[in-house]
């Protein structure tokens, strides 16, 4: 072959060959930047993702929690009251209402730890202590109504008819009747224990028995033995008609019963439902509310089983 057409045979591949690697160079370019591409994609989908779910639980946290937990005391339970409000502040507020229906004592026990919202409860004294601490905030007094000394129709302790509930209690000691005490550190069972202490007694021996339950259990039992108890008067009306107790001590001033609802305090517990707990203490003073817990009781026994108090002093009582 002459040099002339072998030199264009050796430059028509070279050019063949830089085509080549040119088009190579071009294909590998595009697969890197389609690679790219695809990458940035997946990136940009990923981070989309993220930024849904994040608003998604945005919107989640910013949502009201719509259970409220009501630490009380058992007489409101016991009475059948809670069973009727309750359901009214669900409906006017789309709150869930989680009741725990303990003593006055556990109730303040569970405030004071932050596992419950609000707090409906009878016992003034043990209650102050947590307002002073800052543990509980929006303390409001809601109604009244009183304690009573029931017992057996015989009484053998010949308390019928006393006024006060000291000299009842003083009697019950002497005679060795039997008295069955809740037990429990409730409201109750702290009004009881002041009522001994204010006689200098510490009652004991087989003739005074506790059950460390609620007000209605304590009272099935009283009435089952045959002994004194000293109850809520709401309780007691509620379940009279399965018991075989009656009232034998009444009016004592000192036998006065009152009741508060307050918030636990959202600034020490963040976890507590703090809109919540203070649309409760709203619905429970709300002229609407008092309404109702005034006329409670009236159709069926007669008598109101609370005293609204809304807006009043204690010492207006």
């Amino acid at each position: 072959m002459p040099p002339f057409g072998k030199k264009v045979i050796e430059n028509h591949t070279a050019f063949a060959d830089a085509d080549n690697l040119v088009d190579n160079s071009q294909t590998l370019q595009v697969k890197e930047i389609g690679h790219m591409q695809r990458k940035t994609l997946v990136l940009v989908s990923l981070l989309m993702l993220i930024v849904a779910a994040g608003a998604a639980l945005g919107v989640q946290a910013g949502e009201p929690i719509k259970d409220v937990i009501l630490a009380t005391t058992t007489s409101t339970q016991d009475s059948g009251l809670l069973d009727v409000l309750i359901p009214v502040f669900e409906k006017n507020t789309g709150y869930k209402v989680k009741t725990i229906a303990v003593g006055t004592g556990q109730a303040l026990a569970m405030g004071a730890r932050g596992e419950a919202d609000v707090l409906l409860v009878h016992a003034p004294d043990s209650e102050k202590p947590l307002v002073e601490s800052g543990v509980c905030i929006n303390r409001q007094l809601v109604m009244h109504n009183d304690f009573i000394i029931v017992g057996p129709a015989n009484d053998p302790a010949k308390t019928n008819g006393l006024r006060s509930a000291a000299d009842a209690f003083r009697k019950i000691a002497e005679t060795k009747s039997l008295f069955v005490s809740r037990g429990d550190n409730s409201g109750t069972h702290k009004m009881e224990l002041n009522l001994w202490k204010s006689l200098a007694i510490t009652p004991a021996d087989a003739w005074y028995q506790q059950t460390g339950s609620g007000m209605g259990q304590t009272l099935n039992v009283a009435s089952y033995k045959q002994g004194y108890t000293l109850t809520d008067r709401a309780t007691y009306l509620a379940l009279k008609k399965n018991l075989d107790l009656n009232i034998l001590v009444q009016g004592d001033r000192i036998l006065l019963n009152i009741y508060h609802v307050m918030q636990v305090n959202p600034a020490k517990f963040p976890m507590v439902n703090g809109p919540g707990g203070e649309a409760f203490v709203n619905f429970m003073v709300a002229k609407a509310t008092q309404e109702i817990i005034a006329e409670f009781g009236l159709e069926e026994f007669g008598q109101p089983l609370f005293f609204p108090d809304a807006g009043k002093k204690v010492e207006e009582l």
